[in-house]
């Protein structure tokens, strides 16, 4: 009973914050000047959100530290899915399953995507704010974490697919929250530089977590156990807590819809009449397919390319994740001098031909053709995701949950390559993703859209005339 009380007065403090704090913020939107109309739009630069600041949005040096503490959040979950590649093969040896049934750990993390975002992730980052969505997705993260001591120490493959799932679910929720909040945190000018900036500490978690794997997994005392495995989610989930507590007393600044609606110089119209946000949802799910089943089965591939030591494929597989750390550092680099969609469009061709030579290349080239391909598959998943949210206004924090439903692309792939590599070979089933890959092509030159044009003269005149401190409802 005592218990129930503090939940009582706990959710009555919280739903009184947010029906005192919200409105006020919605309140506090004005209309500033950008002199776009002065100055020529440059090559590169990011896709616009909007042309409007929100009054209490921190501006400067006092974005860094709210961008810095989202920004760990990317490692996190990049770590997770580095781990998940390499448990994939150490479990095909400690636990006798073959290549498609090892994939129900991809099923799990991945079609957690497709459910928890529209019923879960949704709903809290709409009426609750990006703060509880953050908090809610690492509890999340913690408590599947530690469900691995036990499923390892029964050694039950049933148990690590519903732990997977758990900690799916909390990452999802945590990118659902993230990748949006990155993309409105500051200037919309910058909103692809800002992602894919955040999104390469997602790369140097991912390359982390093979290395770590290759070291403890595949060693000689622990190569036929699970031991290893305990002790690392342990580690995790105590990580991530200590992560979760920082964001409790973390001041956060807010952006709801009516913020998003204000800012935007476009009229708000419905998703389903938005090409290159459908066309951008399709293409996140095919990409992201692609990019897993490539991940997943890249040990399998270095094995029949005549690497028969699982631990030194899996140290390959850490050195192509640097590659693919260093390829997101370079291609934010390339933003701000070229168009999103056109580096999209050169990467794809080149993801495309060098997933086809993996299929085709013997011996050791094979494996190199996919270390490579890691390096061009860098930018993809932050730049589809700010294209797809192009030009969305009061749509943004819907769109952004649709965009993440595309990483369940990852739960389709998976199987399919896997039956295809029992049945064949794996070199065989890389033309599953080069399928993928070659999807993007037709997105990045047809469906995505090029820089908003800047505001005319006239509406800019208007803007310097905006009485100042007035909000400006349209």
């Amino acid at each position: 009973m005592v218990c129930c009380t503090h939940d009582n007065k706990f959710t009555g403090v919280l739903s009184l914050l947010i029906q005192d704090c919200v409105p006020k913020l919605v309140s506090k939107v004005t209309w500033y000047s950008i002199g776009a109309s002065k100055r020529a739009i440059m090559a590169g630069g990011a896709p616009t959100v909007g042309k409007m600041a929100v009054r209490n949005m921190p501006t400067g040096r006092q974005l860094w530290f709210p961008l810095a503490l989202v920004t760990s959040l990317f490692f996190l979950w990049g770590f997770a899915y580095g781990l998940l590649d390499v448990l994939n093969k150490h479990f095909q040896e400690v636990l006798n399953l073959s290549k498609m049934k090892s994939t129900g750990l991809q099923v799990a993390y991945f079609g957690a995507y497709i459910v928890f975002p529209p019923l879960v992730g949704q709903p809290i980052v709409r009426r609750f704010g990006y703060k509880v969505s953050i908090i809610t997705g690492l509890m999340l993260y913690v408590v599947g974490a530690l469900c691995f001591w036990p499923c390892a120490q029964y050694e039950t493959f049933p148990g690590f697919v519903a732990a997977t799932f758990v900690i799916a679910c909390g990452i999802s929720n945590l990118e659902v929250a993230a990748n949006t909040y990155v993309t409105v945190l500051g200037s919309a000018k910058t909103a692809t530089f800002r992602l894919n900036l955040s999104q390469s500490f997602n790369g140097l978690g991912s390359f982390i977590g093979p290395l770590i794997a290759s070291k403890f997994f595949f060693s000689a005392e622990h190569s036929g156990d699970l031991d290893s495995v305990k002790f690392i989610y342990l580690g995790i989930a105590c990580g991530v807590f200590v992560v979760a507590v920082l964001f409790v007393f973390a001041t956060l600044p807010e952006v709801s819809d009516d913020d998003m609606e204000q800012e935007s110089d476009l009229p708000t119209k419905p998703l389903l009449k938005q090409p290159h946000f459908l066309g951008g949802v399709l293409v996140q799910w095919l990409y992201v397919g692609a990019q897993v089943t490539v991940a997943t089965f890249f040990i399998n591939l270095a094995n029949e390319d005549g690497i028969k030591s699982d631990s030194k494929a899996s140290q390959l597989l850490s050195y192509s994740l640097i590659l693919f750390t260093v390829g997101r550092f370079f291609s934010t680099f390339l933003l701000k001098f070229l168009q999103p969609r056109y580096i999209l469009g050169v990467y794809a061709i080149l993801c495309t031909t060098l997933c086809a030579l993996s299929a085709g290349v013997k011996g050791l080239g094979g494996t190199v053709c996919v270390m490579v391909l890691f390096f061009f598959m860098s930018c993809m998943y932050p730049t589809i995701f700010t294209l797809a949210l192009q030009d969305l206004g009061g749509n943004t924090k819907r769109a952004g949950t649709f965009v993440v439903m595309g990483v369940g692309g990852g739960a389709i792939f998976p199987p399919i390559q896997g039956a295809i590599a029992d049945k064949a070979s794996t070199k065989i089933s890389q033309i599953v993703p080069t399928v993928g890959f070659a999807y993007l092509i037709f997105y990045a030159f047809m469906l995505a859209k090029g820089p908003t044009p800047p505001p005319s003269d006239d509406v800019e005149a208007k803007r310097h005339h905006q009485p100042e401190g007035e909000p400006n409802y349209k």
